[in-house]
């Protein structure tokens, strides 16, 4: 117990001292990890869509060939950077840039967007190309028949419902890139991370530190979850519906029943059927007297 409440005494010291610089490492995570999930997901959906344009053996070769190529290049970006480390990826691009000869990035914010959205777009392009795939194909054919371009399928019919298809996913990466963005500091980008570094490089308070980090980034990400889910739910609309049958035109429609004859599908007493056969012997036996 005694251990607990010392971990408790630390924990209030570093924050009585330090809380600036964990906000700011906390508002740090969240910019990077909301911006380059948006433009991951802008990079997933170029590619999901683009690898997944049609084409037949009658089209040209050439079209065929672009296509072709387009679906490879697509595949060694995903491959490349799903199968490496995104700390990896950071390396490369921040300091492999300068090594070749190329120019110094202008700020590790911009190095910093680079890698996560494009670590993202990577796997955010399997995720639409499922979505995609995961729509019933007759509402390709149905788009076709009624003159719609391959377009103008993929934007009014494909993919407003693959999005709500790939949506969880969407969330998913958004939290793993809350945590991911920890590695940035590989390139000296100050996060939420970085900062824990720093003051234990300054104190030596590694566990005290390391528990506001825990904290701190599950509160991350149950605010994320919770906000993803509500976001889901908007989407779905109302869970209770009115049957259609509900509308007495719908009722009515199609089921005139004759005052006297009814309806095939009436479920009529047997007094009620003696009475209409009556009428009808009735009406049979006028009609002939007048004839």
């Amino acid at each position: 117990m005694e251990r607990f409440l010392d971990l408790g005494h630390d924990i209030v010291l570093l924050l009585k001292n330090y809380w600036p610089g964990y906000l700011n490492g906390i508002k740090s995570t969240i910019i990077l990890a909301v911006v380059a999930t948006v433009i991951g997901c802008i990079i997933g959906f170029a590619c999901g869509v683009l690898n997944t344009i049609p084409y037949a053996p009658q089209d040209p070769p050439l079209k065929r060939f672009f296509l072709k190529l387009i679906r490879v290049i697509i595949r060694i970006y995903v491959e490349v950077f799903r199968g490496t480390p995104m700390v990896l990826q950071a390396v490369f691009i921040y300091y492999g840039l300068p090594y070749f000869g190329g120019a110094q990035w202008p700020s590790v914010w911009a190095a910093a967007i680079v890698v996560v959205s494009i670590n993202t777009g990577a796997y955010m392009a399997e995720s639409v190309r499922g979505g995609i795939i995961s729509i019933d194909p007759g509402q390709t054919e149905g788009a076709k028949a009624i003159g719609m371009n391959h377009f103008q399928t993929m934007t009014s019919v494909i993919l407003p419902q693959a999005f709500r298809n790939i949506l969880p996913q969407i969330g998913n990466n958004f939290i793993i890139n809350i945590k991911d963005t920890s590695v940035m500091f590989v390139i000296t980008f100050v996060e939420f991370f970085a900062f824990h570094r720093y003051i234990v490089g300054i104190n030596l308070m590694y566990f005290p530190s390391a528990t506001i980090e825990m904290v701190g980034y599950l509160t991350l990400t149950l605010v994320s979850s919770f906000i993803l889910r509500w976001l889901e739910k908007r989407l779905d609309g109302a869970d209770s519906y009115e049957l259609a049958q509900a509308d007495q035109l719908t009722m009515a429609a199609g089921t005139y029943s004759h005052p006297n004859r009814g309806t095939p599908f009436d479920e009529l007493s047997k007094e009620k059927q003696e009475q209409n056969k009556k009428s009808r012997r009735n009406r049979n036996s006028s009609t002939r007297g007048e004839l």
